[in-house]
């Protein structure tokens, strides 16, 4: 009977696209990065079972000619009803040639940072650090700055310090790099550096920049912060607060200071 036969095109079809799949996946996972399989596997599987169900229609009475004919029109009027989704697929296949991130990987998008679930034709999937699930269309992440955060094996860490304008610099170097010697975490090479940013309102501005692996970036950035703040405190080196110097100038009255003390108030005015 024509149905069980289109019955049984259709599901031999649909296990032979499960069965190219998977053997597409073995075959060249060592060739393409994980975005590459996963797109071209659907590719692959869609394709197979399209031809199937194109067969189970003949098998049904329908004519390939009308088929076509029918699909002819239905893809123009698709293509002029989702230009923003063709766009997107053209996107789509210029993150694929481009490779700029992977599935697994860690990025920044525009102002949004997660790791890359997926790489789809239309759309790029990411999980940020708070567990939440973000999709972008892929003709934004063509239009917009990319950062890929674990490019690279090795990070650098950047620690913006300020200390009071008394204190040595040459003292406060040496105590910043013995701490970085001291720290597991703390790559010796590229060695650790300390940039002078200037002279800030309250505070000589630093920048201390030590290297890590990737995966010891936020505890050696917790760690580092904390010893720095501690080994401080111990050697009496001023971290200062925002200071605010009011001047009147020279030919104008000093202003007057009210000093209060306890419950009792009293008021004494002071040149």
């Amino acid at each position: 009977m024509p149905v069980v036969k289109a019955v049984l095109l259709i599901t031999a079809g649909f296990l032979l696209a499960k069965f190219a799949g998977a053997a597409f996946n073995r075959l060249f996972r060592d060739h393409l990065s994980k975005h590459q399989l996963i797109l071209i596997k659907r590719i692959v599987f869609y394709t197979i079972l399209i031809l199937f169900l194109v067969s189970a229609l003949r098998e049904l009475g329908f004519k390939l000619t009308v088929l076509l004919g029918a699909a002819g029109i239905f893809t123009v009027a698709i293509g002029f009803a989702s230009q923003t989704s063709a766009s997107n697929i053209i996107s789509g296949l210029f993150l694929l040639g481009e490779r700029p991130f992977s599935v697994g990987d860690v990025v920044k998008i525009n102002d949004m940072t997660g790791e890359v679930l997926s790489i789809d034709l239309l759309s790029v999937k990411l999980r940020t650090f708070d567990n939440l699930y973000v999709r972008i269309p892929n003709e934004t992440v063509i239009k917009a700055s990319v950062t890929t955060m674990s490019k690279f094996p090795i990070r650098r860490i950047d620690l913006q310090i300020g200390i009071a304008y008394k204190e040595n610099i040459a003292r406060v170097r040496e105590v910043l790099f013995d701490l970085a010697d001291k720290n597991p975490l703390c790559l010796d090479e590229p060695k650790p550096l300390l940039i002078f940013q200037g002279f800030g309102d309250s505070a000589i501005d630093l920048q201390f920049s030590v290297w890590t692996k990737r995966e010891n970036l936020l505890e050696l950035k917790n760690s580092m912060q904390i010893e720095i703040k501690e080994a401080y405190d111990r050697l009496g080196i001023e971290i200062p607060f925002p200071h605010r110097v009011l001047y009147t100038g020279s030919v104008t009255e000093p202003f007057p200071v009210r000093i209060v003390s306890g419950s009792k108030q009293e008021a004494e005015t002071r040149p």
